[in-house]
């Protein structure tokens, strides 16, 4: 799998091979292309600077959360926001970790990306409930 996934991803070269015109993704040579090895399909289709693009929107959102989390007031939300952050950050660090043959192979869904209900529910939850704690934050003291 993480064979065939580096291949996928090598293949994509710099700016990519167009969405779902990659061969390795389009013919099956990697398997559960859709949930577990998803930022290959994303590597081969649009390459190096989609992949980096990618890369720099998830960035974003972590450094916004980061943000959010030092504006709070009440130490719980705070250490909530905070543990948001890093669930992403180690969901999306393992699952391009081992798309790319750095970590094992795990399961780990990509934020957003990954097919799966739970997850995309999940991940949905946790936000939405640090959006509903930041707007909460200037009652907290008083």
């Amino acid at each position: 799998n993480v064979k065939q996934s580096k291949i996928a991803i090598g293949s994509g070269g710099f700016i990519g091979k167009g969405l779902l015109k990659g061969t390795q993704t389009r013919y099956d040579f990697v398997p559960e292309q859709r949930t577990d090895f998803i930022f290959c399909t994303v590597g081969e289709g649009f390459g190096f600077l989609g992949s980096s693009i990618l890369l720099m929107l998830y960035l974003f959102m972590l450094f916004r959360i980061i943000f959010i989390a030092e504006r709070q007031r009440s130490t719980f939300s705070r250490c909530y926001a905070y543990g948001v952050a890093s669930v992403l950050f180690f969901h999306i660090l393992i699952n391009i970790g081992m798309t790319v043959g750095l970590v094992p192979v795990i399961g780990i869904p990509l934020p957003y990306m990954s097919y799966g209900g739970t997850a995309l529910i999940t991940f949905t939850v946790l936000l939405f409930i640090l959006i509903r704690l930041d707007a909460d934050r200037q009652m907290v003291l008083r």
